[in-house]
């Protein structure tokens, strides 16, 4: 990899893969000089002696989002931006997921554009069928398979929900992982993001350019007991003393599964 640049884009899943292998690198050569340049949306690691660098840009949704007269706009027809960012990298990795499902607050857009009108709102689904479709034409047009080599993160999910691994969760009880400490057991799962998953199979398989999909949700629904919860840095003490309400069950620790997805990843790109 001398010399060769890896960048995760996406949400901030691929952000912890990219501290993920960072750390590991460096846990394998600890005294090798290295540089870090954090911005937004693009933050790069440099492995100086080696000539490596692993970049995260930030892109929840792949596709553009713009900003006109204060409001948020997701533009599903529109990639130019952010692909300008993309288009030297040696290996890049792509993941989306999460914030098509935000409501509320936490919902990432106050409009939607596509096909030349705008929206409030649209059946998520479908506007992440648009947005993925956007960024798979990007792909087939502007990667050079000589150079680059493209993967697809599935989505990691969350577990904010005991009914998914306890059929005795009550509103009583446990809110969500906060005090997990086991696995799930077995090898059945219920996942939010099975239909995610369906949309995101059909827009690969329909690409020219070659494209890895990694698909770690199932192992990764198993293991709710792998969650920052209230032990984030950034949390303030009021806000690890309301595990209820607070606790991060989206994110993973580190050390943690983001390491098995770098085991998976530099085997699918080396073997």
């Amino acid at each position: 990899m001398r010399g060769k640049t890896v960048m995760f884009v996406g949400d901030s899943l691929g952000r912890n893969q990219f501290e993920s292998l960072i750390c590991m690198i460096l846990a394998a050569n600890p005294q090798t000089q290295t540089q870090m340049n954090r911005a937004m949306p693009l933050s790069t690691f440099k492995f100086l002696e080696y000539g490596v660098s692993i970049s995260y840009f930030r892109a929840p949704f792949l596709v553009d989002v713009d900003v006109m007269q204060g409001k948020r706009i997701v533009k599903l027809d529109d990639i130019a931006g952010n692909g300008n960012a993309w288009r030297m990298a040696d290996v890049l990795v792509f993941n989306t997921g999460h914030w098509w499902g935000h409501e509320g607050s936490l919902r990432g857009w106050d409009l939607i554009q596509s096909g030349g009108k705008y929206y409030q709102d649209m059946d998520r689904l479908v506007a992440m069928e648009k947005g993925l479709r956007t960024w798979a034409n990007w792909v087939d047009s502007n990667v050079d398979i000589t150079r680059t080599r493209v993967f697809f993160q599935s989505a990691s999910p969350d577990h904010y929900n005991p009914n998914e691994w306890s059929a005795a969760a009550t509103a009583t009880t446990a809110k969500n992982c906060y005090g997990e400490t086991e696995p799930m057991k077995g090898t059945t799962y219920t996942s939010t993001y099975a239909d995610q998953m369906g949309v995101v199979n059909e827009v690969i398989r329909e690409m020219h350019v070659p494209t890895y999909l990694m698909d770690i949700t199932m192992l990764s629904e198993l293991r709710k007991d792998g969650h920052p919860s209230i032990y984030r840095g950034d949390f303030s003490p009021s806000q690890r003393a309301n595990p209820q309400k607070s606790a991060d069950c989206s994110h993973w620790c580190l050390p943690g599964l983001p390491d098995t997805w770098n085991e998976l990843f530099y085997t699918v790109l080396f073997y």
